[in-house]
């Protein structure tokens, strides 16, 4: 385990909440309300009103709710019964207008609410203050990076001869080894003319071969927050086309970097990376957006695509992820984990990914 991670605030962050609390807000998300209260469990909620938080669940996470949010102050509310938590769900919100993101509740569940409180949608002000990582949760993220690089340098050396699954596996086993709590998703391991130009093949029993384009996207957890990683590779001497198409991914993943700093347009990072495409003439061959935001969701906002219209901040942590894909081929996808900095010496972020990006020769 990694236990030397600096303490987060979830105090602060309920005090912020508050004061900028228009009224009553219901927080259904339960990475919303980890965020805020510190409580994990997989049923709860809470209630921001005032200078006041409620966080409710049911018997299974009582004690549980009431040790991970003890810095907040928070009234805890534990009921057995799913009816009998909403019942007094209902009752802590009252008769006044409550605030809820509808993206983040069920139709279901808005609708019943609906009839019994006077509920009005209001974008998530968690949702928002969680783009923006603070020192403790850069520290998470950032160790998290380091397990998926210490597990890749591991299993790397011995990818041809091994099928994808068993490098998932490995690398998953070597994650946990080196101190991470969990995957932070199913490891991508995409070998071969066919599997190599799916972007999010998974890994199946096909052996990795010479002659192979291989792409693996891997990342851990630790303490709730995600990294997110990916590395290409020729296994054996690279043809003229593989060593052509690498390099481009390689330019134009560089030239995304390049792109990220503080106030840039996410779509401007997209365009940065598929211009590099267009002007070779392997436009077609980029088939998805160019990055996001990472967190306690390994896909949250701000999204680089060419219908963005998120704009970069410091303090956020994004992905640059530009690839090339075509059946019959493979593929390859360079990707980096980056804070986004004030700008210095030219560069406004900082690589949280370290693994060599190999050169083919």
């Amino acid at each position: 385990m990694i236990t030397d991670l600096p303490p987060i605030d979830h105090a602060a962050r309920v005090a912020a909440m508050c004061r900028a609390a228009n009224g009553t807000t219901l927080y259904t998300d339960l990475t919303d309300v980890r965020w805020l209260t510190g409580f994990v469990g997989s049923n709860g909620w809470a209630v921001v009103r005032g200078d006041e938080l409620i966080v409710g669940t049911d018997g299974r996470y009582g004690d549980k709710a009431r040790e991970e949010t003890a810095g907040t102050s928070a009234t805890v509310v534990v009921e057995q019964q799913a009816a009998v938590l909403h019942n007094r769900l209902v009752e802590v919100l009252g008769k006044d207008p409550v605030g809820l993101d509808s993206a983040s509740v069920p139709h279901s569940l808005w609708e019943q609410l609906a009839d019994e409180v006077d509920l009005v949608h209001q974008p998530s002000p968690v949702k928002v203050a969680r783009q923006t990582k603070d020192e403790a949760e850069v520290a998470r993220i950032e160790a998290a990076a380091a397990c998926a690089d210490g597990a890749l340098a591991v299993v790397e050396p011995d990818l041809c001869g091994m099928t994808e699954a068993e490098v998932r596996m490995e690398l998953e086993y070597q994650m946990r080894l080196h101190g991470a709590d969990d995957r932070s998703y199913d490891t991508i391991v995409a070998s071969g003319p066919d599997h190599g130009a799916r972007p999010h093949h998974g890994a199946s029993d096909r052996t990795i071969i010479e002659g192979d384009t291989v792409i693996i996207d891997v990342g851990a957890l630790v303490d709730g927050y995600h990294s997110d990683m990916t590395r290409s590779w020729v296994m054996g001497a690279p043809t003229d086309r593989q060593r052509e198409i690498y390099e481009l991914v390689a330019i134009s993943q560089q030239a995304g970097l390049d792109a990220v700093h503080p106030g840039v347009a996410a779509r401007d990072v997209d365009a940065a990376c598929r211009q590099v495409f267009v002007d070779a003439g392997y436009g077609d061959w980029f088939i998805h957006g160019t990055g996001h935001g990472v967190g306690l969701d390994i896909h949250e906002s701000p999204f680089h695509s060419t219908v963005s219209t998120d704009t970069i901040l410091e303090g956020y942590v994004v992905t640059v992820e530009p690839g090339l894909y075509r059946g019959g081929f493979g593929g390859f996808r360079i990707e980096d984990l980056v804070l986004v900095t004030e700008p210095v010496n030219g560069t406004g972020h900082r690589v949280l990914t370290h693994s060599p990006k190999r050169e083919l020769k």
